[in-house]
């Protein structure tokens, strides 16, 4: 085993808490000034164990150990959701600084060590996982000349250069140099919390599935067209939601989750019959044959009420993400660690969200941590962790890590 320093660990935390302070939790999208602030005080931290440091081309926190020995990269992302919580990402940039420090100060693990990570924009603000993506060798250049910020349109290239970023090289690792990659998170549901539960040790991440469902009706006056003769684009719509409601219980899997997330009337007026509307939706699992399943049924549903009209309907794919397998070593060496530390009171569990492990997990391979969510709340500013839980994480994540990193010495 080896020690950290809880006091450290609880103070590192609010120290980035600082950085774009709102309410309880921060506001801290991409690129801002605040983000950037908070990426160059976690290069700072980085540096005081003289580790070499790069800011790189997309934002990414790059900080190399130079060690000969066996290495495990291991952190998470530094931005937040608009004004959202404090520990989303921050938790594990922190608990793989601390397990860097921890590994370095250990006699046993002399060669060994943590290489620390603080990707850019897991969440979203220009693109999906994008600091893992680049990494990893996934980002193209074409792509970033898409890309814009989803709130206020700035193009990411414009980002870039007002955060002091253009030109610069975007690093890449070699996955063949480290044991694997390490993460940890807050859970961001209530699972942990409801059964009295400390620790998760997550087994796979879900495959994301977005669509657009489009229905195209008649627009025309809301006062004179009688309702037998209607194209209500917005009727069809809510009638297919509630079917998808009603339908999908029958086909979902234990775990699986769906979501409409936007209504979109056109032209959205009191007086005028929307003649088009959009739906946007998802759903999520981890099994890849439960999400053809659900796909199956959403395109049922959709091709029945086309064909019923009296609005015409179709689906578009917008998204499929692969579920991500965490490795059995890492959920092994999480486990061993769990039961040393919060005995009796960890599980294996599914992560529900999206998280940089699972770009890495196609590459190298991964394993990832997750510590209770008081309330199941997150991606709002209220989200909070205990201070006891927060500490029994990071004791668990660094023994795990240092567990890997021995393994890898013999």
């Amino acid at each position: 085993m080896v020690n950290i320093d809880p006091a450290r660990v609880l103070g590192d935390l609010n120290a980035l808490r600082q950085f774009g302070t709102y309410k309880t939790g921060v506001h801290r999208p991409t690129l801002s000034d605040a983000d950037m602030a908070a990426r160059h005080w976690l290069a700072d931290q980085l540096r005081a164990l003289d580790y070499e440091v790069t800011i790189d081309g997309i934002a990414n926190v790059v900080g190399l150990s130079g060690a000969k020995g066996p290495r495990l990269l291991a952190g998470s992302h530094i931005e937040s959701q608009n004004h959202a919580g404090w520990l989303d990402g921050p938790l594990g940039v922190i608990y793989a600084l601390e397990a860097a420090r921890a590994v370095k100060a250990s006699p046993e693990l002399a060669g060994a060590a943590v290489d620390v990570i603080g990707f850019c924009d897991e969440e979203g603000h220009f693109g999906n996982f994008l600091g893992s993506r680049s990494l990893m060798g996934e980002l193209p250049e074409a792509e970033i000349d898409t890309l814009a910020d989803r709130t206020h349109g700035e193009p990411l290239r414009d980002a870039l250069k007002r955060a002091g970023l253009a030109g610069r090289p975007r690093l890449s690792v070699d996955p063949k140099g480290y044991v694997g990659f390490l993460e940890s998170h807050i859970e961001q549901g209530d699972w942990l919390e409801a059964n009295q539960l400390e620790i998760g040790i997550v087994t796979s991440v879900v495959g994301v599935w977005q669509y657009l469902v489009v229905f195209d009706g008649v627009q025309n006056h809301a006062g004179t067209t009688r309702m037998a003769i209607r194209k209500d684009a917005g009727v069809a719509l809510a009638k297919l939601a509630v079917e998808i409601d009603r339908r999908f219980p029958e086909v979902a899997g234990p775990r699986s989750v769906w979501t409409t997330g936007r209504i979109t009337l056109d032209p959205g007026q009191r007086s005028i019959i929307p003649g088009h509307a959009e739906l946007l939706f998802q759903f999520r699992d981890a099994d890849p044959e439960r999400l053809l399943l659900l796909e199956r049924t959403l395109k049922e549903i959709a091709a029945e009420a086309d064909a019923k009209g009296p609005c015409r309907v179709r689906v578009e794919t917008l998204r499929q993400s692969v579920p991500a397998v965490m490795a059995p070593t890492f959920q092994d060496a999480l486990e061993a660690a769990a039961e040393h530390h919060a005995p009796g009171k960890h599980t294996r569990m599914p992560s529900g969200a999206g998280h940089d492990a699972q770009v890495m997990a196609m590459h190298m391979p991964s394993g990832m941590l997750f510590v209770p969510s008081i309330g199941g709340i997150s991606h709002h500013w209220s989200e909070n962790t205990s201070d006891a839980d927060i500490v029994r994480g990071a004791r668990v994540y660094a023994d795990a890590a240092a567990s890997l990193l021995k393994r890898a010495k013999v």
